[in-house]
């Protein structure tokens, strides 16, 4: 499945439509139906015991569901999270990027359903993975 939206296109789009925490994230590739992405890691992503907290692995998951959807079908804001399961695996280490694989499974004319898997860089097995549905707005809506 071919993307319709370039890693430039999205990064800018997502400055757009969230410039509040577009500082947070980097879309770095788009090949077929897979993104991947980053979370560039602060303090503030942290929790107790220098590891990255369950709602900025989550943010970043749903991001990155949400950015593959979009590379697929242009650029729709409205398209909003329907299901989110995440499962949370091994601790991701403090202080480096958490990367976002997203994987594409399906997409129809009212949803997408995406896979993806976290990792903190530098490390081969996923720290979470999580399965994410999105609602994609009607043609005319954006």
């Amino acid at each position: 499945m071919a993307a319709v939206m370039t890693v430039q296109q999205l990064n800018d789009f997502l400055g757009q439509v969230f410039e509040q925490v577009a500082d947070d994230f980097c879309v770095d590739e788009v090949e077929g139906d897979t993104v991947t992405m980053r979370l560039l890691t602060s303090d503030k992503h942290l929790r107790p015991g220098g590891t990255i907290s369950g709602p900025s692995m989550f943010g970043l998951a749903d991001v990155a569901a949400y950015v593959v959807t979009l590379a697929h079908i242009g650029p729709k804001a409205l398209a909003v999270t329907t299901n989110c399961s995440i499962d949370f695996m091994r601790k991701p280490e403090a202080g480096v990027p958490l990367i976002a694989k997203a994987r594409l499974l399906k997409l129809g004319k009212q949803l997408s359903v995406t896979d993806v898997l976290l990792f903190s860089e530098g490390l081969d097995a996923p720290v979470a993975r999580a399965s994410l549905t999105y609602a994609i707005p009607p043609k005319s809506m954006g």
